[in-house]
């Protein structure tokens, strides 16, 4: 108990000693003085709460008279699978009140009437959370394992959580991989090259050659902008740039600018430029009339909208071909993002931003955290701070909390323009330096992926992208989600893909007609990549970093991957 309050005294010293400002927020008077008439529907409502008394009756005749009522069937709920949850009779009773009450607050949503469609989605969105954050399994007083924990341990393991919980506290962000295990350029965005190109908002990696020969037609990556581009070159064995370099493909990276004061300023337009600039970089650098592009998340939406521009202005021949990994360029079903964009809540992200022009990544992690609270929220708090268990050393979650500032207008539009207004989807309605965008205009060949269980950027909304573009398109269903359905390299084994040759209309009616194949889909990516252009060139000169006319800057990954 010393050791505990010590910790803590010297954490609120440590905290006295800061004078944080406070953010802007907006006002939420209107959600309460004018709110939405809501009615329920009675016969659900009835049938509900009949269900929930006949269940607890039911629960604590079987807690009072074991053997009277037959226990219902094994839950496949991680978060109680210890037998501690049900060989303890009161831990037990604790559960099963728990799981009886959740699952008739859903239901409950649904007998509410009355509300808009994105209200409804809102509701049950907010229901789910609250009763994700009250499981007993975090809270020390109602979990089994950390009562028993903290006699084994003689107190020591709440003491560790206590630490772990300080440390996060004073870095205002949660922890979800152990810090220290990894450092980016040593572990991590280790595949060896140079920075040739650089500007205030991005650098320009160009990856050394392993191969005598290399493809003929470049390939530029464009990461997402709310991320550290090295998601695709996590440790060696993971590393998507370490393979498409192994696979013959001259490889070039854009690592975005952690945003700070001097960006912002950036708008869509700015970020278009840049895609344009690193393609016509890459271009004069090699002697090629075009290149490959890829388009990861949000830098897909951005790519589409590059293709557009470029089509506008009569040089869509600067690329050869574009692949999207999980990207949308339609909002019309986007998923659990939308639930956080309405005006309440862009008026809430501005006031977080306050006067500094940019927003602090860790609201933006907070968010996808908040997407999947039960695996990235609550599981790291039990574990974590209940359990004081160590932090793992993983690479994807060190690059999940290596989190990204970004421009607080540029964000504000993002969300507004697209997420909201859906204006990407609606010929001429969004302009780019002084082009109106209209996707209907691309042909460029494209390849789309999409993650079966992605939660960030449904399969469903990725598909739209078949609706717009005019060009020849394969689409590519991969097995698990918006990381883990990307980062799938060959050797692991892992997941599987679908793919069709048949004309559909719908994603249910592709699904319907694809096949699937065990593994990962990069080698069939390779092989679109190559039936779009085979020609190869020797892998001299230029195609060597730094011994073109673009010197070295300095050596991958590069500063601005690291700065914070």
């Amino acid at each position: 108990m010393g050791r505990a309050q010590q910790l803590i005294l010297e954490y609120a010293s440590k905290q006295s000693l800061q004078v944080p400002s406070a953010p802007n927020l907006p006002d939420f008077s209107a959600l309460w003085t004018n709110p939405q008439p809501v009615s329920f529907d009675t016969d659900k409502l009835a049938d509900a709460q009949a269900d929930f008394w006949k269940e607890s009756l039911t629960l604590w005749q079987r807690f009072l008279d074991p053997g009277s009522v037959p226990a219902p069937k094994g839950d496949s709920d991680r978060r109680f699978s210890a037998p501690q949850w049900r060989d303890l009779p009161l831990f037990d009773l604790i559960r099963q009140s728990y799981q009886i009450v959740s699952e008739h607050m859903l239901r409950s949503v649904e007998a509410i009437g009355g509300l808009a469609p994105k209200q409804q989605e809102q509701l049950r969105f907010a229901t789910r959370s609250f009763v994700e954050a009250m499981s007993p399994s975090n809270f020390v007083a109602t979990n089994p394992q950390a009562l028993e924990k903290i006699i084994t341990s003689r107190g020591e393991s709440l003491l560790r959580g206590m630490e772990n919980l300080l440390a996060d506290l004073d870095r205002g962000q949660l922890t979800h991989s152990n810090r220290g295990a990894f450092e980016v350029g040593r572990d991590l965005a280790s595949t060896p090259g140079k920075v040739i190109h650089e500007t205030p908002l991005y650098q320009l990696i160009q990856y050394a050659p392993t191969t005598k020969e290399v493809a003929k037609i470049p390939l530029v990556i464009f990461p997402p902008w709310i991320n550290r581009f090295y998601i695709l070159d996590l440790k060696p064995e993971k590393s998507f740039v370490r393979w498409a370099v192994a696979e013959g493909l001259s490889v070039f990276m854009v690592s975005w600018k952690s945003a700070d004061e001097s960006l912002a300023h950036i708008t869509l337009d700015d970020y278009v430029s840049a895609q344009i600039d690193a393609i016509d970089t890459i271009r004069d650098l090699l002697g090629v009339e075009a290149v490959h592009a890829i388009g990861y998340c949000v830098a897909g939406t951005t790519l589409a909208t590059t293709l557009a521009w470029l089509s506008a202005k009569g040089e869509a021949e600067k690329v050869a071909s574009a692949t999207f990994f999980t990207a949308q360029v339609d909002f019309a079903d986007a998923g659990d993002l939308t639930l956080f964009v309405d005006d309440t809540q862009l008026d809430l992200a501005a006031g977080l931003a306050g006067d500094k022009g940019y927003l602090d990544g860790r609201y933006m992690a907070a968010t996808f955290n908040l997407l999947r609270g039960k695996d990235l929220i609550w599981n790291y708090v039990v574990q974590n701070y209940l359990m004081g268990e160590d932090h793992t050393a993983f690479d994807l979650l060190h690059w999940n909390g290596d989190v990204t500032n970004l421009p607080a207008g540029w964000h504000q539009s993002y969300l507004r323009d697209l997420y909201r207004d859906n204006l990407l989807a609606k010929p001429g309605a969004l302009t780019v330096m002084g082009v109106p965008i209209d996707l209907s205009r691309v042909a460029t060949p494209a390849y789309v992926q999409a993650g079966r269980e992605d939660h960030i950027a449904p399969p469903q909304s990725v598909w739209k992208i078949t609706e717009h573009f005019r060009g020849p398109l394969r689409f590519v269903l991969a097995g698990s989600g918006h990381i883990a359905g990307v980062v799938n390299p060959p050797a692991s084994g892992k997941y599987q893909y679908w793919t069709s040759d048949a004309p559909a209309e719908t994603l249910d009616q592709f699904v319907a007609a694809a096949k699937e194949t065990k593994g990962s889909w990069w080698p069939h990516w390779r092989r679109w990549i190559a039936d779009c252009d085979g020609e190869t060139v020797s892998a001299t000169r230029a195609r060597i970093p730094g011994k073109g006319r673009r010197k070295a800057i300095e050596d991958a990954p590069g500063r601005y991957v690291i700065e914070r």
